[in-house]
């Protein structure tokens, strides 16, 4: 059975909405433009979905390298790229301290309407790099502002799996993986110590344990019970925690396509 890559997903706001595309630049730090943006309180904590699901409302897109940000009902607002003197707002990112980049009052107005408290917009500062934990990655293996680890690799099978224990299937995206493959075994993914994808090599790094955010309706924006995370807990839980996906890193730069075979190594 070949595997293949089946989907591509760039989420260029942490917490906000993705973009599904049929070819995308792989980076050291993960799909170009992916988590390059992050929202934060006027004090530097950073939001999501766990505590705002309705950030899953706020559509992006990228226009010229540039993010694109719209909501229903509201104007579409194009963010500039800071200016070089740009502030800075100090954030931590689970433990990592990032000196992020406020990108101005047009995009932390808009924002704080669409999201319904008052926030910033930051772009991370790719002068500095924010380093993989070093017990599973490799030391110069870095990401923007993910929760840990560059790119997150999810099979349809994996998925399926899931939706047969459930009493109401869900769909792929509530997992925001960046590379989706079909063609293997549910939860094959877990023992891959490495794929190579249209000559470009990447390595598995370690299981991603998942937190409140598969709970949300990404359509609707709002909680929708304690599926599935109650039932991965049933059959995908060890040491406290819940696993679905893989972690994963690149070992370079990368064209990536659907439709692209994925050989194992």
């Amino acid at each position: 059975m070949t595997i293949t890559v089946t989907a591509l997903h760039i989420y260029p706001v942490k917490s906000l909405g993705s973009i599904t595309v049929e070819s995308a630049r792989v980076l050291r730090t993960g799909i170009q433009h992916d988590r390059n943006w992050m929202v934060v309180k006027p004090d530097g904590t950073f939001l999501t979905q766990r505590t705002h699901p309705q950030m899953a409302l706020v559509e992006t897109h990228i226009e010229n390298n540039g993010l694109v940000l719209s909501s229903f009902g509201m104007d579409s607002l194009q963010v500039p790229a800071p200016s070089a003197d740009a502030p800075r707002i100090k954030t931590d990112v689970w433990g990592d301290e990032v000196s992020a980049i406020d990108t101005g009052d047009a995009a932390a107005d808009w924002l704080s309407q669409a999201i319904g408290e008052s926030c910033r917009l930051t772009t991370f500062p790719d002068s500095e790099p924010r380093f993989c934990d070093p017990s599973v990655a490799r030391k110069d293996d870095h990401t923007k502002f993910a929760d840990a680890y560059p790119l997150l690799v999810i099979s349809e099978a994996s998925l399926e799996d899931l939706n047969s224990r459930l009493a109401t299937p869900v769909t792929m995206d509530r997992f925001r993986p960046n590379i989706v493959v079909s063609g293997c075994e549910a939860f094959a993914e877990d023992t891959w110590k490495g794929l190579e994808i249209n000559g470009a090599r990447f390595r598995m790094l370690d299981r991603c344990a998942r937190c409140s955010v598969p709970t949300i309706d990404p359509a609707l924006g709002t909680l929708s019970g304690p599926e599935p995370i109650h039932t991965l807990n049933s059959y995908r839980s060890e040491d406290d925690e819940v696993y679905f996906g893989m972690n994963a890193a690149s070992d370079g730069e990368s064209l990536l396509s659907v439709g692209d075979t994925v050989k194992l190594r």
